[in-house]
């Protein structure tokens, strides 16, 4: 979202989901789009079905690049060699939309400047990637009509992650691929509101509706608004709370978040929470966090509640109650509202989630044409939701941004250089280990775990390891082994598999009983502090004989496709 704000003015897809079915060109970087976004997934392929060019770049082979024509295997955290290479070919060859150039965007000569060095040979010594396949990719983004760039957590998930999505957004402004159908630069959320959290104001530096906390105007406005006193300091992001806990940071409220599973080097999480004086859990579920809360405030769960979801797209959807919170637990607004009240702050006028939202939207611009009455209209009229922008009730929303100018007035070009993951392999550990999403769980895996068909596809945590270094460590597909980095170990199963890169291992960190954040770098990207969950320098073996299973009873780990694409070969003896 930073680096999108900084170089367009808006944190969110420039486009809509239904665009691109009808994409020419589809760029796909950084996302396991069919398991980590399956619906959007389904419209990729329907654009390859009709036609489209799809270029997959990603350290697996993932099950989109069997779709792709071409699938660029990246070496981890290089993607800025890759992405500098692709506009040293476009600048080079003269593909640039000068007159967008010249227009709507700044910066541009220092980008020149700064590519001109990242040819393509010296991008395949970095990368990994071909450099005629670099050229074929470039040439063919730039000159095709409808193209499309769409990334997520492999691309942010760095220590350098800002750096890699401006170096997208300057692929996208060279090319004037903006501010027109099935184009532009697409970032994928994690799930069916985290836009929407962000849209609130659930960032340290914003509020609601990306308004700078340190924008004195806009203070004031909310402390009107709201009746308090605000200070005009950003505060602490996830990875520096996570960091200060127990010191600077003396207390905590968690919220629907399970931060002993999904945060990086989670061996120091745990010994902060320790230290902590108070820690306020507010959850629908019990989950590995739970454990170091003083207070457990029982939540509801999405059909439980009223409200508005917000997905990738901007889309704002009405979520309407189904049934009543089960035994003490009650609705999120009703907990947070007691809570504010208790602290001296009694918002009584704020007494339904209609009214919540209603108050947001009158002090955000962007959102100032939204309310529950209209969605519900919206509906009844057979449309399903409005995206913002939508600046007042004549509005009907923004089907893709930037139409008609750059938000931001003019895209702004940043120039970057490649600097190296904070963790590279060396003597003692000598692969490269990335974390990730399955089909089958969601992150923490708090909900999705507790449902026996999910739990039956996939019930036990596994890491995939090529061929040649499992032959290395005397490893056999379906061994039981010793995942070990500069931070803790684990022992899970293993998977021997070409789907990774050699040198490369690959974990997801759904399960609590081997938590591959045990493992991980809590390095963070110096805008945002987003931890590298991607780049880790790690070592595997082979687990004692008393950790082994017999070949018969081991579980095959689940899968997105049939035959298990996971495995590469399922043995006779285990079902599939």
């Amino acid at each position: 979202m930073a680096g999108l704000v900084t170089t367009f003015g808006a944190g969110a897809m420039t486009n809509s989901i239904g665009e691109i079915r009808e994409a020419d060109f589809l760029f796909v970087i950084g996302s396991n789009t069919s398991e980590a976004h399956p619906i959007i997934a389904m419209e990729m392929k329907r654009a390859v079905h009709r036609g489209a060019t799809m270029v997959v770049a990603d350290p697996r082979h993932i099950f989109m690049a069997t779709m792709a024509k071409k699938h660029l295997q990246i070496k981890p955290g290089s993607d800025v060699w890759l992405l500098n290479a692709m506009a040293h070919v476009i600048i080079a060859e003269g593909l640039c939309d000068e007159e967008f150039i010249a227009k709507q965007t700044e910066g541009f000569e220092a980008v020149r400047e700064a590519v001109a060095e990242y040819t393509p040979e010296k991008a395949e010594e970095f990368t990994g990637v071909p450099a005629e396949d670099i050229r074929w990719t470039a040439r063919q983004y730039a000159t095709t009509e409808r193209a499309g760039i769409y990334y997520t957590l492999g691309i942010t998930e760095h220590s350098h992650g800002t750096d890699n999505v401006y170096a997208l957004a300057n692929l996208v402004l060279m090319t004037g691929h903006l501010g027109k159908p099935s184009s532009g630069m697409n970032p994928l959320r994690g799930q069916n509101n985290v836009q929407g959290a962000n849209d609130a104001g659930a960032t340290p530096v914003y509020y609601p509706g990306y308004q700078n906390v340190n924008d004195d105007a806009v203070r004031k406005k909310y402390e009107a608004s709201w009746g308090v006193t605000l200070s005009p300091k950003p505060g602490l992001n996830l990875n520096q709370m996570m960091k200060t806990l127990g010191q600077d940071l003396k207390g905590m409220f968690i919220m629907g978040e399970d931060i002993v599973l999904s945060e990086p080097n989670v061996k120091n999480v745990e010994e902060g929470l320790n230290r902590m004086e108070f820690v306020v859990l507010q959850e629908p579920f019990l989950n590995e966090t739970a454990r170091f809360a003083d207070v457990i405030l029982p939540s509801s769960v999405f059909a439980e509640k009223d409200g508005v979801f917000t997905n990738s797209e901007r889309r704002v959807q009405r979520v309407r109650k189904a049934l009543d919170p089960p035994g003490n637990a009650r609705e999120d607004w009703r907990i947070l509202l007691d809570v504010a009240a208790a602290l001296g702050t009694p918002w009584e006028h704020l007494d339904s989630p209609a009214a919540i939202y209603a108050e947001m939207c009158q002090d955000a611009p962007k959102f100032a044409g939204l309310s529950h009455e209209r969605l519900e209209r919206e509906v009844h009229q057979g449309k399903t939701g409005i995206q913002w922008p939508c600046v007042d009730e004549q509005d009907p929303g923004t089907l893709y941004l930037h139409k008609g100018g750059i938000l931001r007035g003019k895209g702004l070009f940043t120039a970057v250089h490649y600097r190296p993951s904070m963790e590279l392999p060396d003597e003692d550990y000598s692969l490269v280990l990335s974390t990730g999403r399955t089909l089958y769980h969601y992150n923490a895996a708090t909900q999705t775990r507790r449902e026996v068909g999910l739990h039956a596809k996939q019930s036990e945590a596994f890491i995939q390891i090529h061929p040649r270094d499992a032959r290395r460590r005397r490893i056999e597909d379906g061994d039981m082994v010793t995942v070990t980095t500069r931070r803790g170990e684990v022992t899970c199963q293993a998977i021997v598999s070409g789907q990774v890169r050699r040198g490369s291992i690959w974990m997801p960190l759904h399960f609590a009983e081997a938590r591959a954040n045990l493992l991980t770098s809590d390095a963070g990207d110096p805008v945002t502090q987003t931890a590298e969950f991607k780049v880790c320098a790690a070592e595997v073996r082979r687990a004692p004989e008393s950790a082994q299973k017999g070949a018969a009873d081991a579980p095959a780990c689940g899968s997105a496709f049939p035959g298990s694409f996971y495995r590469e070969a399922v043995p006779q003896n285990r079902q599939p």
